[in-house]
């Protein structure tokens, strides 16, 4: 049953519970999704989906490090064509959030229209992958080219359109204004930080990629930095995600500016029932200090 007091919304879009599952994890196939919105998460974002199938770069791809994650993954995906099968059951149970890559505005609206066609809620144009040639951050430091991108997005779909946002940069407010200028909902801030790990044994780089991007408790800092920052600036609604764990750290990100949350690495670490325990102690926690709604706890760290 929903939790009244955790009703929010990201611009148009409502959400019966402010956490969603990230980009990447539990989300490539229907079955998975549809156990995560069962979980209680407010809506699942997909694994980034390309035009074509990608293998993405060969293993090793992952390495657990101090204080969270490293991946290369490369964007492997099944394409858009084979992944409508994956979203026909999900999306009708619950908000599915389509996350889309490409290499041109005109691929980035062909994409969201195919997403939109297979019921996604919202589209999450992924601008901020640190590890693909051609894609995400290389795409996403260019103000210009977000906002024609998010632009040419906004142009052949109905649904809301937001964009994730790289902290790989000292200009994220620009790029977030890039978004507003676009026409975009939202935007959704951090991506993984771009970073490696070295073997000490074999003298060399861990992953294939050598490089890849760090995520989880190490980068929930930086952030709720980011939020804070975009909120500060620019006037467009702010979906935070990066090393969110629990109750307080959520609260963080909705006190630096965010109306709603994502979660990824903490479902590999504590489980899927991260969400129920979040939901739980963050109603909980908006009891005790007279919070009513999620709303009411929007960038008070502003005030």
């Amino acid at each position: 049953m929903p939790i009244t007091m955790l009703v929010t919304s990201v611009g148009k879009l409502r959400l019966e519970r402010p956490g969603m599952v990230a980009s990447g994890i539990m989300d490539e196939t229907g079955p998975s999704m549809l156990r995560m919105l069962r979980s209680g998460a407010g809506a699942v974002v997909t694994k980034s989906i390309g035009s074509n199938p990608n293998p993405g770069h060969p293993n090793p791809t992952f390495t657990e490090i101090k204080g969270g994650y490293i991946n290369a993954m490369g964007l492997p995906n099944p394409g858009i064509d084979l992944f409508g099968k994956e979203m026909e059951e999900a999306a009708k149970s619950g908000n599915v959030i389509g996350s889309i890559y490409g290499s041109s505005p005109e691929e980035f609206a062909g994409l969201a229209a195919r997403m939109e066609g297979y019921g996604a809620a919202a589209v999450e144009l992924n601008l901020s992958c640190p590890h693909a040639t051609g894609y995400g951050m290389e795409l996403g430091i260019d103000p210009k080219v977000i906002e024609a991108i998010v632009s040419a997005v906004k142009g052949s779909v109905k649904i809301p359109v937001w964009t994730k946002l790289t902290p790989n940069t000292h200009m994220i407010k620009d790029l977030a204004a890039a978004v507003l200028e676009g026409g975009g909902d939202a935007v959704v801030a951090i991506n993984t930080v771009k970073a490696m790990a070295i073997s000490p044994q074999l003298g060399k780089p861990i992953l294939s990629n050598k490089f890849g991007g760090l995520s989880g408790p190490a980068i929930r800092s930086i952030g709720v930095r980011a939020v804070f920052d975009i909120r500060s600036a620019v006037d467009i609604p702010i979906v935070g995600v990066g090393g969110i764990s629990d109750w307080k750290d959520a609260a963080q990100y909705i006190m630096a500016g965010a109306c709603a949350f994502q979660v990824g690495s903490a479902i590999g670490t504590k489980g899927v029932d991260v969400f129920e325990t979040i939901n739980t102690d963050l109603e909980r926690f908006m009891k005790d200090y007279g919070y009513g709604s999620v709303s009411d706890m929007v960038g008070v760290a502003h005030e």
